[in-house]
């Protein structure tokens, strides 16, 4: 073949060859950006692979890195027997903003070591290196920075003395749940929710795979690829659970059970995602019970919970959920009448500000209907105060808690 021949036929290869390949990545990115669940087991990586981290070359290739020199699976266990009567230290560490109000610690812990962290003043004693991911770059570094000398019991706990999410059996107060929390129950089991109430959160919450966005939980599509970056030798869980809302107390063993490294790691994670910073934080609400139990569903009966970490000792599930039957009766009725209260205050602010036409308009209150509502509250209320202080007096018995719970029980145990 002479050489002006081969010249187009070289050209015509090249041509081709690049088109082949532009296809194959082509198609290869659309595949990748398609929706899809993820499998159980799978990990999303990014496009560019991770260096090897000083992995070695085996037949040309490289090795993964060896995750388990630094990454090492921690054995959780059972806290070590101490002594009844043991005086349990305990630190309460806050994440809170420089306006947020945190009076009421003194005024209601006057005893309980604190450690408040600002988020947004690099100026105060204790503050975050930086304002991002809420809550958990506080958490993270009061655990890296006191990881040698902690107490037995360490609290992590939002600012707000009363909120939504403290459960109502302790009237919404964060200073009761401290007040009542048995550190007894966080030494033994390592890891307690401060939440014992399941709604939102349990028992099945949180699912990695989803590719569709649920606007009430927008982290829910972004947890597998977080997921595959935080545990790179876990499979991505097809469900997360624990009651929300990122409170929780830890015992020192069980923060020891994994090394300081594990915790500079996790931060470096908060500091490098990409993430938005309120999407960040909410990632981690799911995944504190598997950093610190393993698992990747911690739903604790909520009547053993009430028990053994707050004294409130109902008798068992079923008469539980009698008292809640009645305390949620009980909200419905309080409910019924601030509705009828409330429609006769809108006729009334609409007539005194000469809105007569409106005023007409408006969904009238059924006369007589504030009576009974009033009636049934009345009825109600004494016997939802009396389950609870029945509740909490069986609860002072360490006897009573233990055999809610399930615990063995000998003379002489304590909570």
């Amino acid at each position: 073949m002479t050489k002006r021949r081969i010249v187009p036929f070289v050209a015509l290869t090249v041509v081709l060859l690049v088109f082949f390949l532009y296809q194959s990545t082509t198609v290869r990115d659309t595949v990748r950006q398609l929706p899809q669940h993820v499998g159980l087991g799978d990990h999303l990586q990014d496009e560019e692979p991770l260096d090897n981290a000083g992995g070695e070359l085996s037949g040309g290739k490289p090795k993964d890195p060896d995750y388990k020199e630094w990454n090492p699976r921690p054995d959780f266990k059972k806290g070590s027997r101490l002594e009844p009567g043991h005086n349990y230290t305990s630190t309460l560490i806050i994440a809170k903003t420089k306006d947020e109000d945190v009076d009421w610690m003194q005024r209601e812990l006057p005893d309980q070591d604190t450690a408040l962290w600002v988020a947004d003043d690099p100026t105060a004693p204790l503050h975050s290196p930086k304002n991002k991911g809420h809550e958990v770059m506080t958490y993270l570094s009061w655990i890296i920075d006191n990881y040698d000398t902690l107490p037995d019991v360490s609290i992590f706990m939002h600012a707000h003395q009363y909120t939504w999410h403290n459960d109502d059996i302790l009237g919404n107060n964060a200073a009761q749940m401290i007040k009542r929390l048995s550190r007894q129950r966080v030494w033994r089991e390592g890891f307690v929710n401060m939440r014992c109430s399941w709604f939102p959160g349990c028992p099945d919450w949180m699912h990695p795979g989803e590719t569709t966005e649920n606007v009430y939980k927008q982290e829910e599509v972004l947890l597998a690829k977080s997921w595959s970056e935080l545990f790179p030798l876990d499979p991505v869980p097809s469900v997360l659970a624990q009651p929300c809302c990122a409170q929780f107390a830890l015992s020192r063993e069980r923060i020891q059970a994994k090394p300081h490294a594990q915790y500079v790691w996790y931060r470096e994670w908060l500091f490098s995602t990409k993430l938005p910073d309120f999407l960040s934080g909410r990632i981690w609400e799911y995944v504190w019970q598997f950093v610190f139990t393993g698992e990747n569903v911690v739903c604790p009966s909520e009547h053993v919970c009430f028990c053994d970490q707050y004294g409130a000792c109902f008798g068992g599930q079923d008469e539980f959920h009698k008292f809640i039957e009645r305390k949620n009766e009980l909200s419905d009725r309080e409910r019924d009448l601030r509705e009828w209260e409330d429609k006769g205050k809108a006729i009334q602010e609409a007539k005194e500000e000469g809105r007569l036409n409106e005023a007409e308009q408006l969904e009238k209150p059924e006369p007589g209907k504030d009576k009974e509502f009033k009636k049934e509250i009345e009825r109600l209320r004494p016997i939802v105060d009396t389950l609870k202080s029945e509740a909490f007096k069986r609860g002072d018995d360490p006897k009573n808690r233990a055999k809610e719970a399930g615990r063995e029980w000998h003379d002489g145990d304590d909570f």
